[in-house]
């Protein structure tokens, strides 16, 4: 199915929000990478063997749902029951059959599997209720550990490419920058560049060719922010992509992606050809005559590709380095040709902004740093994760609010 027009994906939304709704519960299995390496597939798979054999009302294998990753990585494997958001840490394979047979059948609560605390010695039964997520605020985050990243149904359902629509259906390019301009968001790679300026800078630059990048090169030590957004959502990445092309007049982007992301790959890949499949990516998106492709490029594990320039030249084949700062990319980019760069967080940060408007992300955090920021918690602290604060947060409130504190 072609989604060809705006009012064909309105009525997709409806109907993937109603398929989705029609399960009463769902079983929400976190496959970050924390919880992976702890098993949680194994756990998922025993949800899947053990219900096969039930008839519980409501309740089918298609309730069961793989998920990026939910943020408590200290507490994975991590099962959220939906719609209650009943959250059970630490989940064993031998602990599904009690899970389906309290939980999913008798709406009861598996006490030993609740979350408890130094400070909480009463279980806390639902994570919107523990202090590690309650003091979050996500924008970024919003989807990962809620939906099935395979699922391009599930991104639909919660509103995705909604953004795109509104963009390409009634915004010219220079009022999708001046609305990002007017929101406030900077680059959140590191270098805090206003992104709106950068794209009104690329727009500006007569060209034949413009190209769009994502910088998916993550090198910080410990720092696991972009690989959960491209694993756990990447619809969201794309989306954002696509609303930059758009506005400033680019046919072609980038996903450069590290080696030691096979799994961001490969959903990445799944996500951008099922874009396409629906007509989201290519030609002639939603019947507006606007193309626009992706292509992924693996990186071949240098740390300098996490730089801009070097990374342009990775893309283009070259030998990945960086070149003179006073040869700007907006101007002279992927060969050589008007580029913008921005990194995982920036583009899924995007298609909220034109959602929800700029002026309801620049209330968010500071006057010079709005919005919000995601943060990997690694290291001595208690509750290591993903998170996403305001800005403008003290690291008081991140460690010892949020991370519990130093062990």
């Amino acid at each position: 199915m072609i989604i060809d027009s705006i009012e064909k994906l309105n009525q997709w939304q409806n109907d993937c929000r109603k398929a989705l709704e029609a399960h009463k519960k769902k079983i929400l299995v976190c496959l970050g990478p924390g919880c992976l390496a702890s098993g949680s597939d194994q756990i998922l798979d025993e949800f899947k063997k053990v219900l096969k054999g039930k008839k519980i009302k409501g309740i089918t294998l298609e309730s069961i749902r793989k998920t990026g990753c939910h943020g408590f990585c200290a507490r994975g494997p991590l099962v959220v029951i939906e719609p209650e958001g009943i959250f059970y840490s630490k989940v064993k394979k031998k602990d599904v059959a009690e899970i389906i047979e309290k939980t999913i059948k008798n709406g009861e609560l598996v006490e030993r599997l609740l979350y408890t605390d130094d400070k909480h010695k009463e279980p806390i039964a639902y994570y919107k209720e523990i202090p590690f997520y309650k003091n979050q605020k996500k924008i970024s985050l919003r989807n990962v550990g809620q939906i099935d990243p395979d699922r391009i149904t599930d991104y639909v359902a919660n509103g995705g490419y909604s953004a795109l629509a509104k963009a390409l259906g009634g915004m010219k390019p220079k009022e999708v920058i001046d609305e990002v301009s007017k929101s406030g968001i900077r680059g959140r790679g590191g270098g805090g560049f206003a992104t709106g300026r950068k794209w009104a800078s690329c727009a500006a630059i007569e060209s034949d060719v413009r190209y769009v990048i994502c910088n998916g090169d993550e090198g910080d030590p410990g720092a696991f922010m972009d690989r959960c957004i491209m694993e756990g959502d990447p619809h969201s990445v794309l989306e954002g992509m696509i609303i930059c092309a758009y506005a400033i007049g680019s046919n072609e982007g980038y996903i450069y992606v590290r080696e030691e992301y096979p799994l961001a790959v490969i959903n990445l890949q799944k996500a951008i050809e099922d874009a396409r499949e629906y007509g989201l990516l290519g030609t002639n998106i939603f019947g507006t005559g606007f193309d626009f492709d992706i292509k992924i490029s693996r990186g071949g594990g240098a740390f300098v590709c996490g730089e801009s320039s070097a990374l342009m030249k990775s893309v283009a084949g070259e030998v990945g380095e960086p070149r003179a700062k006073y040869i700007r990319s907006v101007q002279k980019g992927l060969h050589d040709k008007p580029t913008v760069l921005n990194n995982v967080e920036t583009f899924a940060t995007i298609p909220v902004i034109m959602d929800k408007g700029a002026d309801w992300f620049a209330s968010i955090g500071t006057k010079k740093s709005t919005g919000t920021k995601a943060f990997s918690l690694a290291g001595k602290v208690k509750n290591t994760g993903l998170i996403e604060v305001p800005m403008g947060i003290s690291l008081r409130e991140i460690i010892y609010e949020i991370g519990g504190g130093i062990q």
